[in-house]
């Protein structure tokens, strides 16, 4: 298997009036192509920061993270943007759709962002999540469940190799999550992509190929 995320001995502080908060002590994990791993741990364990280090949406304090062969820590914020851009999706706890285009305009936005839009394969899409009677209607119109499914689709329509998920069914009920996490589950292998995803729920997390629980800020 070829690893596509490699974290190596990632520390990551906060400066703080009291001096700097240590978030994470030292992580490391791989992920190979296809793999699906869930990341456990309590609130403040330091799941999202890691998610948020793996999409390069910030930099360790020290450490290592080699994302499809290119080391994010030795990028300026043009680079990372860049890679990001070509190679992950991110799906968060609040669908963050925009508010002002239609369902079928959300979907293909990030794809035409990475200048990869793919009609069929959004049709697609939009016909397994179930949305396809809903295409031209607005987030507000839609139920939580649909919006996630919108979040999750405008996530995929742009192939991403490695999707990044943080409690993408924290806001829904248990049936509509997992009917959510089914679909995404399903969808993230006929896209061939990696999936990390944080979540709270260690039933979720035994949907996955792997788990690591992370205990104040280290791997337990």
């Amino acid at each position: 298997m070829i690893v596509l995320l490699d974290v190596q001995n990632v520390h990551k502080s906060y400066p703080t009036e009291e001096g700097d908060l240590a978030v994470l002590r030292g992580v490391s994990l791989a992920l190979d192509e296809g793999q699906s791993l869930a990341l456990t741990g309590e609130s403040g364990s330091g799941k999202s920061t890691l998610l948020h280090l793996s999409a390069g949406l910030d930099r360790p304090t020290s450490g290592q993270v080699v994302l499809d062969g290119r080391d994010l820590t030795s990028l300026d914020d043009r680079g990372r943007a860049s890679l990001r851009r070509g190679s992950v999706g991110l799906v968060f706890q609040q669908f963050n759709l925009i508010p002002s285009l239609t369902v079928a305009q959300n979907l293909a936005f990030h794809a035409r962002l990475a200048d990869r839009h793919d009609k069929d394969w959004t049709g697609l899409l939009a016909d397994r999540l179930g949305l396809s009677g809903h295409l031209a209607r607005y987030p507000e119109h839609l139920s939580g469940g649909q919006q996630q499914r919108v979040a999750i689709g405008r996530t995929l329509a742009a192939r991403p190799r490695l999707v990044l998920a943080d409690e993408p069914t924290g806001n829904l009920d248990e049936d509509s999550g997992d009917a959510v996490l089914d679909l995404m589950l399903d969808l993230v292998a006929e896209a061939g992509a990696a999936l990390l995803m944080v979540t709270h729920s260690r039933r979720l997390a035994a949907r996955l190929d792997g788990q690591l629980t992370l205990e104040h800020g280290r791997i337990a």
